[in-house]
């Protein structure tokens, strides 16, 4: 009786653990290939959140030059994504961090700190 209970379980469970692992294997793959096809000239984001523009290479290693003329050294690990720059028909860089809101944020900001209940009797 218990073999009737226990074998649905045990292939549920393996049915989870063979999915998890395909998941994380496509993620390593996807991982190594992002760091082999990294080159001079990509825009870059690490892991700890820096941007930055790749000036060297090499096996471990890549230069990221993260201001004007101020050149780190990262390992490659460290690099999460390389920024991928939209572009529409003619050629322009779209903006897609445009803040429509922006007013109705400043106005509710006003509201609040010039609530009628923060004035002084002078």
């Amino acid at each position: 009786m218990d073999l009737v209970i226990f074998l649905p379980l045990l292939i549920i469970l393996g049915a989870f653990m063979f999915f998890a692992s395909r998941r994380k294997r496509k993620a390593m793959q996807a991982t190594i290939e992002l760091h082999s096809s990294l080159k001079v000239g990509d825009r870059v984001h690490t892991t700890s959140g820096i941007e930055g523009t790749i000036t060297g290479v090499s096996d471990d290693n890549v230069e990221l030059e993260i201001a004007p003329g101020v050149v780190t050294t990262w390992l490659k690990l460290a690099v999460r994504d390389v920024i991928v720059d939209d572009i529409d028909e003619d050629d322009d860089v779209v903006d897609d961090t445009e803040d429509t809101d922006y007013e109705a944020r400043e106005s509710t900001a006003t509201e609040i700190t010039e609530s009628p209940n923060s004035k002084t009797d002078g």
